[in-house]
């Protein structure tokens, strides 16, 4: 063997040296973001794997005096280079230890490329030696990265797949992220839908209390709503207060991710995630095979399709609880209505009556014997209130002759079944079932016609049981 093999212990050999310092090289497939220490340094972690431990891989913890001076790994599947690290153990558990006075790294591209001979770390520690070259161990590992599935990540879903209360990963892009008031909601994003939730609200006190529109402690700008996408959920990640936060301002935005051990939560039957001490954040190179499918799905499929725009959920077609007059007219979303430079304009979309104002249908018609009813809808992109006014009132009630009638076909559109009143107090969760409708939106305020846009519904008729 060439000189070179002899620098770096495998991990295996690593774990059976304990309190010995020990050189390493491994494939990162995990990275937390940099938190504070109970002192004045800044701690991360990176779980590494290499040919001897290919499934659990080993931690490593990195202390430095600045967040700068810690590993930012660009992608899962790079490679790390360990220079006199010392191996730990904390009862059963084995580690390795960064110290920042005597340890050195240098993060290298696990990715092929046309330079092999001559590899350069993209990032090196202060104390790293850059003249020496170690393109044999790093060719190895490439090597290696081609031919084993990282196992340590598990499997990463996607949104229709989550569920409630339970810690998973998720594959996704990160489009943005803000601070509010001490706290950081981050924007995730991967052409998918989050499955429709169950309403579990008081229709009653639905004016007093309405279901909110967003989770957004404050509306995001226009601005950043022109860069998010128009098909597929964006998903809202919290960060709760036992997070280190240090580190989001370090995110890098328009970059794929798995999200490890995150928690998804309903808030008023809206979707968001929580990201937990626990949580990691895996970046993935743009080439990686899972971010190439899920674009490939969503740009060679999902947008350029006239039905695929609309829920996922909603397939092979939408209830008939209701139809349009303009059955051949594409769909669009709530989204591409909310971000549409066109104020003044015309759609189709396929979504959700979550709440209505008012709520008994005797009351569905002013004094004065016009309609006037506010409708809140709910696709995977978007809430809104549209309106029914006047004739446009006609047409979409005017099928029923009897109060009766009217108040079924109503308890269809609302997801109402048995026991009405249960249903109606918030006693029971409520299941709105998809329709179709067409949406006009205008303007109310000529002096400021943007930030005045509203909805009404036409050419749409109520029908009924589904």
């Amino acid at each position: 063997m060439r000189r070179e093999d002899y620098k770096f212990m495998s991990i295996v050999d690593a774990m059976n040296s304990i309190n010995q310092r020990v050189n390493l090289v491994g494939i990162v497939v995990e990275s937390s973001l940099p938190k504070t220490t109970k002192g004045t340094d800044f701690f991360g972690t990176v779980k590494i794997i290499d040919h001897s431990r290919p499934k659990q891989g080993i931690f490593v913890n990195f202390f430095a005096d600045t967040m700068e001076k810690l590993p930012n790994v660009h992608a899962v599947g790079d490679i790390v280079l360990l220079s006199s690290v010392l191996v730990k153990a904390r009862g059963a558990e084995v580690y390795v230890s960064f110290e920042k006075k005597s340890s050195s790294f240098a993060l290298f591209d696990g990715r092929d490329s046309d330079s092999d001979n001559d590899i350069m770390p993209y990032q090196t520690s202060p104390r790293y030696d850059t003249g020496k070259r170690y393109n044999r161990s790093i060719l190895r590992l490439r090597k290696l990265l081609q031919q084993i599935k990282v196992e340590s990540l598990h499997e990463a879903l996607i949104f229709p797949e989550i569920m409630e209360g339970e810690h998973l990963n998720l594959l996704c892009k990160i489009l943005h992220s803000r601070e509010f008031e001490g706290h950081w909601i981050v924007y995730v994003w991967n052409g998918t839908d989050t499955p429709p939730a169950s309403v579990k609200s008081n229709l009653e006190d639905e004016l007093k209390n309405p279901l909110p529109l967003e989770l957004d402690p404050s509306p995001l700008s226009r601005e950043t709503l022109l860069t998010f996408p128009t098909v597929g959920t964006v998903l809202r990640m919290i960060f709760d207060q036992g997070t280190g936060k240090l580190g989001i301002s370090l995110l890098r935005e328009d970059t794929w991710a798995i999200l490890v051990n995150i928690n998804c939560k309903l808030r008023d039957a809206l979707w968001f995630a929580e990201m937990t001490p626990f949580s990691k954040i895996c970046y993935l190179h743009s080439d990686d095979a899972r971010v190439v499918e899920l674009e490939k799905r969503f740009y060679g499929e999902r947008v350029p399709s006239k039905r695929n725009r609309a829920a996922y959920d909603s397939f092979p077609f939408p209830s008939f609880v209701t139809e349009t007059e303009h059955p051949d007219v594409p769909f669009s979303t709530l989204m591409d209505i909310l971000t549409s430079p066109k104020v003044v304009h015309k759609y189709k979309c396929v979504v959700r009556v979550v709440s209505q104002v008012p709520l008994k249908v005797t009351d569905l018609r002013a004094p004065n014997g016009i309609y006037r009813v506010r409708l809140t809808l709910e696709d995977p992109t978007a809430r809104i209130h549209a309106y029914i006014f006047a004739e446009d009132g006609e047409k979409f009630y005017g099928r029923f002759e009897t109060v009766h009638e009217l108040t079924k076909a109503n308890n269809s559109l609302l997801g109402i079944t048995d026991e009405p009143e249960m249903f109606i107090q918030g006693g029971l969760a409520r299941k709105p079932p998809w329709i179709q409708c067409c949406i006009y939106s205008y303007y109310t305020d000529e002096a400021n016609v943007s930030r005045s846009k509203a909805f009404r519904i036409f050419d749409t008729i109520l029908l009924g049981d589904d």
